[in-house]
């Protein structure tokens, strides 16, 4: 009985986790817009606010981006498990194309996962670096200026 409800639960939860997949993915191509728009000019505008008003910026963009390297993998991987749970069991009753859609499910979530967290740790990393350089000019327009 328990094991039953359980396995109900879990079986729910397939399509709020490719709900929130589609939705980093959205927000990993908005993230990757907006890190090439910094990129190409408006870092130099956004340097305009000062010291504190672009810490502020800096922390929010790096906050997303963090977020989405880490919850891309762990929404992949639970899109990877929650589908084999029911693929198993065709397999066991013989039911091969319920198997077959299962494994698709799963390696596509995964792939997409990996893809999220990827982007997302790249965008992470090479924004600080970019936030860093930015920082330190600021400081030094303010020590000198």
């Amino acid at each position: 009985m328990a094991l039953g409800i359980l396995h109900h639960l879990v079986s729910w939860l397939l399509y709020p986790v490719l709900g929130a997949l589609a939705v980093c993915l959205l927000a990993v191509l908005w993230e990757t817009g907006a890190a090439l728009g910094e990129k190409f000019g408006a870092l130099q505008r956004l340097q305009g606010r000062g010291v504190e008003g672009f810490e502020r910026y800096a922390l929010g963009r790096l906050e997303r981006v963090d977020l989405l390297a880490r919850c891309g993998p762990i929404l992949g991987l639970m899109g990877t498990l929650i589908p084999l749970g029911p693929g198993l069991s065709a397999l066991g009753s013989g039911d091969i194309d319920i198997l077959a859609t299962a494994m698709t499910v799963a390696f596509d979530t995964t792939v997409l996962g990996l893809l999220i967290g990827l982007v997302g740790y790249g965008l992470g990393r090479v924004r600080r670096r970019w936030y860093e350089t930015c920082l330190q000019q600021l400081e030094q327009g303010r020590r000198y200026g």
